[in-house]
């Protein structure tokens, strides 16, 4: 088994929001990941004393324990646990109902020798490669298939955040485990996963240089910072902005590939 992460913080000084980790073997056997990619809120008041990295390092570290310790929840059972105690940590501090409290998108991933169970939440991808080298893409397209224009101002973003009809990230409600993509696949029909923050999926998904094969393929030649570097230097030479219309020059960035 091979597994490779890496990240890079989108802008220097600042701290990355992105939180990755995994987890080998998850009780007893097989293995699992985790990636979060924090929500930088716009300036102003969100309710809460806290950082965005400080909320993913406390979520992502509820996932990772319960993901590795507790083969008898799902995943999306996991993620509503983990959500609660994270909320429970800074509720008596924090008003946990102000739309704009700390959140995240996050990828779960768990195998062991007869299945691989999944969970995606948000804008972050998950690619499962089979033994024949097709890839299949798992995503949460919530945020695809809003109008266009939903999110023109933060105003419009807050009316469609973690609502009906707009788009769910993982913050201080456990419900909103119930909104995430899951499923589960044969073992057998999986020879490699691999999972992105759309800071480093810019590389399909902005920039259209290939497929999800095509990204895959970059993760096994090159690994995860190999596939972060081309993403920067499609940053670096976008210097009309033809790609980067509205988003930001550089966005923090995780991968993170396992070959099973």
């Amino acid at each position: 088994m091979r597994i490779e992460l890496a990240t890079a913080a989108g802008l220097a000084g600042r701290p990355n929001e992105d939180w990755a980790a995994t987890v080998l073997p998850a009780s007893g056997q097989g293995g699992g990941l985790v990636l979060l990619d924090g929500v930088t809120p716009p300036r102003g008041d969100d309710g809460c004393a806290h950082s965005v990295h400080w909320f993913t390092a406390r979520l992502g570290g509820a996932l990772v324990e319960l993901s590795g310790s507790r083969r008898d929840m799902t995943l999306r059972e996991i993620l509503a646990e983990s959500i609660r105690r994270t909320a429970d940590t800074h509720r008596s501090l924090c008003d946990l109902s102000h739309v704009r409290t700390p959140q995240a998108t996050v990828v779960m991933a768990r195998w062991d020798e007869a299945e691989i169970e999944h969970l995606v939440l948000s804008d972050s991808v998950l690619l499962l490669e089979s033994p024949d080298g097709a890839v299949r893409a798992v995503l949460d397209d919530r945020l695809d298939r809003l109008p266009p224009g939903s999110l023109a101002s933060e105003a419009a973003a807050d009316a469609l955040r973690n609502q009906e009809g707009g788009f769910f990230t993982a913050a201080a409600d456990p419900a909103v485990a119930d909104r995430a993509v899951t499923g589960r696949t044969p073992r057998a029909g999986v020879r490699a996963i691999a999972a992105m923050t759309d800071g480093a999926s810019r590389w399909t998904e902005m920039f259209g240089e290939g497929d999800w094969a095509d990204c895959l393929g970059v993760l096994h030649k090159e690994g995860p910072q190999g596939l972060i570097d081309r993403v920067r230097a499609l940053e670096e030479a976008d210097t009309d902005r033809a790609y980067l219309r509205r988003g930001k020059l550089h966005d923090d960035a995780t991968a993170v590939y396992a070959q099973l």
